[in-house]
């Protein structure tokens, strides 16, 4: 099969026809082979219904239907496991990306051999509210992990399969997916403008929660990425570092009493007087934790419980 086209959703029961159609008109001009795959996000209006409508009329559209609503992490996380195209392209329900650019898309992946292309919607007809917090994640998503886009947030990318099958998606890291590809060995990642369309049907899903937990799953990412398998290295340096410190300020304090006793100097105020014995024995306690911190997380790593698990109601596979 050449293209999967994952599409995430939630109450968004007005465009789906239109966008069906649109995306099942790209794919006959282009004697593509493909599947349709919607992943209800525990949709509360009719979405599935109109889905169910849509499977008697198109025999590619493939469904699956969360119980509850988990977020669009969840939602590419298990649309990426079922998805069997040579390509995966991943868009919203909200007919703002355009069908038309999957054509080209899909070339770059094919001849071009790109692990990713990203979507960039360089003209962008969505409220300031929304803007602004996304330049300030990209900017800030461009110096952490190197990667060169203008647009990591853009739901319109193509993917190899290899991408997709290897990396795991989860919390609200779907903005991040470049970089979890990059930490996975996926590095050749390229950028294409696309087209941006005005919302027709319902509103954005887009609030403040969404700012917070972004700039948390972004250091989440960096620290996983660099440290996840090896966390030892990270809470086991802090922890050495700490620890000696500490340990250095103790027996200069010690040394300190000891050169004035051996030389029978006066010595005004007992080791323990010392606002500095306690700051050394704080960074001994701290840095003792933090090692050990480092010494459980290696044993958590070794032995971590599957974390995507979602319920299920209902599906079209």
């Amino acid at each position: 099969m050449d293209i999967s086209v994952v599409i995430p959703l939630f109450n968004e029961d007005e465009s789906l026809p239109e966008l069906t159609e649109w995306i099942v008109k790209v794919m006959r001009e282009h004697n593509f082979s493909y599947e349709v795959l919607f992943i209800d996000d525990g949709s509360t209006d009719t979405s599935w219904a109109v889905i169910e409508e849509l499977k008697k009329t198109y025999d590619t559209v493939r469904a699956i239907k969360f119980r509850r609503n988990y977020g669009k992490s969840a939602a590419l996380n298990v649309g990426f496991a079922v998805a069997q195209g040579d390509v995966v392209i991943t868009m919203d329900a909200d007919l703002q990306d355009s069908p038309d650019e999957i054509p080209e898309l899909f070339r770059r992946i094919k001849e071009e051999k790109f692990d990713i292309i990203s979507g960039w919607k360089k003209k962008r007809y969505d409220p300031i509210t929304k803007t602004i917090p996304t330049k300030l994640f990209n900017a800030a998503t461009r110096r952490m992990s190197g990667i060169q886009l203008n647009d990591f947030n853009c739901g319109l990318k193509a993917y190899r399969s290899d991408v997709v099958k290897t990396i795991e998606v989860y919390g609200e890291m779907h903005r991040y997916i470049p970089v979890i590809a990059k930490w996975a060995g996926f590095k050749k990642i390229g950028e294409q403008v696309v087209e941006h369309r005005a919302r027709k049907y319902g509103v954005t899903k887009f609030g403040l929660s969404r700012f917070i937990n972004g700039f948390l799953d972004l250091l989440s990412i960096f620290f996983v990425g660099k440290f996840g398998k090896r966390p030892m290295h990270f809470f086991g340096s802090l922890g050495v570092l700490s620890f000696l410190l500490g340990t250095f300020m103790a027996l200069w304090l010690i040394g300190v009493k000891l050169y004035h006793i051996s030389m029978a100097i006066p010595y005004k105020r007992d080791v323990t007087d010392q606002p500095l014995f306690y700051i050394a024995l704080v960074a001994i306690i701290v840095g003792s934790q933090l090692f050990l911190t480092g010494f459980v997380a290696e044993l958590v790593t070794r032995n971590a419980p599957e974390r995507n698990q979602y319920l299920i109601e209902k599906e079209i596979l």
